[in-house]
C-alpha cells in the first residue's frame, strides 16, 4: 500500500536545550502506508523527534513539511488537526471511563446543548473497533481492561481522529506474545487503508517482522535510513552504537553461596497461592509468566509493599515479617520496580537526590546532608554506570530511559543491598544499555549479591538466569535450569499446560 511520496518529511531538523543539543540536523522521511522504525540508543533524540512532529515541543531549527508544503506544528492541536496522532509508552487514558468516552473525550456527541448522547458515543467506538477487529465493548471502564486491550483502545482513539500518520512510542513493551501478534495485525489493517506509522522500539526482532524502513539516530544525528529487507540486527545495532556487540547477553557463571532469599508457602487471597523459592548468593533466578500470572504481585510482596495472607519469608536463613519497604531495605533488600518513574524515582530530584534516598543515614550527621561525602559517593556511582548527565543536579526527570534506570540501580547500590528483586530490568531501553545492565548483574553476582530477574523477554530470562521459574495465576507451574529449557517449554509451563 505505501507510496514512494512521503507525507512527512523532516530537512535539517534541529532542538537545542540550554547546554545541550538534542537534535542535530536530522532527516526522516515518512510514505503513505508504511511503517518506518525509528532507532537508537536511549539519548539518541527518538522521543524528541516524536514530540516535535506530535507537536509536544518546538523545533530550534529546520523545516516540516507534510505533501511537500511546508508546516509550523504549534501544539499537539494542531498536529491532530493535521492528521498526527501519538500513542505514548505511558498510555493517556481515564481508567473510570467506559472505552466510548475515553475514545471521544474532549469530542463527546450531544443530542441537544450540554446532553451528551451515550448511544451515539458507543455506536460510533463500536464502529471503530470493529473496523479494527477488536472484541471489545465500548461500554466497558478502560480499568477493567488488560494492557494490551488499553493499547487497542490508544489505537481507536487516535482513528477516531481520522489521522494519516500515527506515531507509536515503545507500542509493546508491557505485551505478551500473543497480544504483540493483535496489535500486528491491526497495525497491518492501518496500512492497508493508507496510514503511516512511525514505529519507536527497542525490540529489534519485532522491528524486522513489522516495518518497512528504518532511520538510525545516533546522539541527535539521523545516521543511516534502510529498506528492512535489506539489513540485519547486527547492522542495525552496528548503526546504533556504533560499535559491534558480540554478544547479547554476556552471561558469565559466578560461585553460588549461601541461601539469602527463602519464601515459603506465600500467599494473598485472590492473587498468590502457596509461592515457593530460593535464590542463593551469586545466582540470578529468573521468573517468566504471562501478563496478569502474579509475577510484580510477588515481587512487591517480597519487598513488603503488598500484604502477604500467609507464609514466611526467610533473609539469610532469619524469619522475617516485612511489613513496609523500609524493613525490606535494612534487610538488604533492593527492588527495581516495573514502572520505573512512578515506583522508582523522584522524577523532579536531582540525580544526586534519587542515588541518596534509600541511605540517607550514610550521608547525615545531626540531621544535617554532608552534601560533600554525597557528591563523591554519586560521582562514583555515574562513573560505574556510564550515566550520561549534565551534572548531579539535573532532575532525572530529564534523562532518557536508560539512564534513569541506571539511577535506580544507583540507588540500591548506595544501600548497600545484597539481595536484589528486579522487575523488568531492560524494559524500554535501547541494547546498547541493556548490556551494559547485564554486565551489571555479572558484578552483582560475582560479588556475592542474589539476583531474582522478573522478565517479560523469554529470551532475556534464558540468556541472563542460572535457573528459570514460570508462574501462572499466581503460583509457580515450574522450574528449569538455564540453557537445558526451550522458549517453547517455558511457554507450555506459564500457560498452566506441562
Amino acid at each position: 500500500m505505501s507510496s514512494d511520496q512521503p507525507i512527512l518529511q523532516t530537512r535539517n531538523l534541529g532542538k537545542v536545550y540550554p547546554g545541550v543539543t538534542v537534535l542535530d540536523g536530522v532527516e526522516f522521511e515518512l510514505r503513505r502506508g508504511e511503517v518506518h522504525i525509528l532507532l537508537g540508543e536511549n539519548g539518541a533524540g527518538k522521543s524528541t523527534l516524536a514530540k516535535i512532529l506530535s507537536g509536544a515541543c518546538a523545533k530550534s531549527s529546520g523545516e516540516i513539511r507534510m505533501d511537500g508544503e511546508p508546516v509550523e506544528i504549534k501544539s499537539p492541536k494542531h498536529a491532530q488537526e493535521l492528521g498526527i496522532a501519538t500513542i505514548y509508552q505511558e498510555l493517556n487514558l481515564v481508567p473510570n471511563l467506559t472505552v466510548a468516552e475515553n475514545i471521544f473525550l474532549g469530542r463527546e456527541f450531544t443530542s441537544m446543548p450540554g446532553v451528551i448522547s451515550d448511544r451515539t458515543l458507543e455506536s460510533a467506538a463500536t464502529r471503530l473497533l470493529e473496523e479494527l477487529g477488536l472484541p471489545i465493548s465500548a461500554n466497558r471502564r478502560v480499568q477493567d481492561l488488560g494492557i494490551a486491550q488499553q493499547q487497542m483502545v490508544e489505537v481507536a482513539k487516535a482513528l477516531s481522529l481520522e489521522a494519516r500518520i500515527l506515531i507509536m512510542d515503545e507500542p509493546t513493551s508491557a505485551l505478551t506474545g500473543t497480544e504483540i501478534r493483535e496489535l500486528f495485525k491491526a497495525i497491518a489493517r492501518l496500512k492497508a487503508t493508507g496510514v503511516s506509522i512511525v514505529y519507536i522500539s527497542h525490540r529489534l526482532q519485532e522491528l524486522i517482522e513489522i516495518g518497512d524502513r528504518v532511520t538510525v539516530l545516533r546522539d541527535g544525528k539521523s545516521v543511516a535510513t534502510q529498506d528492512i529487507r535489506n539489513t540485519t540486527i547486527p547492522d542495525l545495532i552496528r548503526l546504533m552504537v556504533n560499535r559491534d556487540l558480540t554478544e547479547q547477553f554476556p552471561k558469565k557463571k559466578a560461585q553460588v553461596g549461601p541461601e539469602l532469599l527463602r519464601v515459603e508457602n506465600l500467599s494473598q487471597a485472590g492473587f498468590l497461592h502457596n509461592i515457593n523459592l530460593k535464590v542463593h548468593a551469586g545466582e540470578v533466578v529468573g521468573i517468566s509468566g504471562l501478563v496478569g500470572s502474579g509475577r510484580s504481585r510477588l515481587a512487591r510482596a517480597i519487598f513488603g509493599a503488598e500484604r502477604i495472607d500467609n507464609g514466611q519469608i526467610r533473609v539469610s536463613g532469619n524469619a522475617v515479617g516485612i511489613r513496609s519497604p523500609r524493613q525490606a531495605i535494612d534487610l538488604g533488600i533492593g527492588f527495581l520496580p516495573e514502572d520505573r518513574r512512578t515506583a522508582g524515582l523522584v522524577l523532579k530530584l536531582s540525580v544526586r537526590e534519587n542515588i541518596c534516598l534509600s541511605n540517607l543515614t550514610k550521608f547525615c550527621r545531626w540531621g544535617i546532608v554532608r552534601s560533600r561525602q554525597e557528591q563523591s559517593s554519586c560521582i562514583d556511582y555515574v562513573q560505574q554506570l556510564r550515566i550520561k548527565a549534565q551534572n548531579l543536579d539535573q532532575p532525572v526527570l530529564y534523562l532518557s530511559g536508560g539512564n534513569q534506570q541506571k539511577v535506580v540501580l544507583s540507588k540500591w547500590l548506595c544501600s548497600q543491598a545484597k539481595l536484589f528483586v528486579f522487575d523488568e530490568p531492560t524494559r524500554g531501553i535501547d541494547v546498547g544499555a541493556k548490556v551494559e545492565i547485564y554486565e551489571l548483574m555479572n558484578r552483582l553476582t560475582a560479588s556475592g549479591a542474589a539476583i531474582l530477574m522478573i522478565s517479560s523477554d523469554m529470551l532475556e530470562v534464558m540468556g541472563m538466569s542460572d535457573r528459570i521459574l514460570t508462574m501462572c495465576r499466581g503460583a509457580i507451574s515450574g522450574e528449569f535450569v538455564a540453557g537445558q529449557v526451550t522458549q517453547e517449554q517455558l511457554l507450555q509451563s506459564a500457560l498452566g499446560l506441562n
